[in-house]
């Protein structure tokens, strides 16, 4: 049977992807969205790391004395996943500003209404 301290990490994300998750869909500001879908994409990153542990595994370095080798593709992902992360928070963030620029506001009820008065 599993021990509770080993289904920790499990809990972290579960906790995390519903707060960013909740952040996302409960907040009209667009940088708040933002933040909500960052901390729901840590949430993956965890869970993807967290599944990939194995218990007694070491570095994949070829020694004769060690017997269960740890996959490192699914950490090589995960950092590549945090620079595509990296890459579109920035790009939000700048289309953000382009809103703030064009409108006024970052509230997303605020930037419906003024479209729709537009029209």
């Amino acid at each position: 049977m599993y021990s509770m301290p080993g289904l920790v990490n499990y809990w972290i994300v579960v906790v995390m992807m519903m707060a960013g998750f909740y952040v996302v869909i409960s907040h009209g500001n667009l940088v708040k969205k933002i933040v909500g879908l960052n901390i729901f994409q840590v949430s993956v990153f965890v869970f993807y790391i967290s599944m990939s542990k194995i218990d007694g595994g070491a570095a994949p370095i070829l020694d004769d004395a060690i017997s269960h080798y740890s996959n490192p593709l699914p950490h090589v992902l995960i950092l590549t996943a945090i620079v595509v992360g990296v890459a579109t928070t920035a790009l939000g963030l700048a289309l953000v500003v382009r809103i703030n620029e064009a409108y006024g506001t970052v509230e997303e009820g605020e930037v419906d209404a003024m479209e729709s008065e537009e029209v």
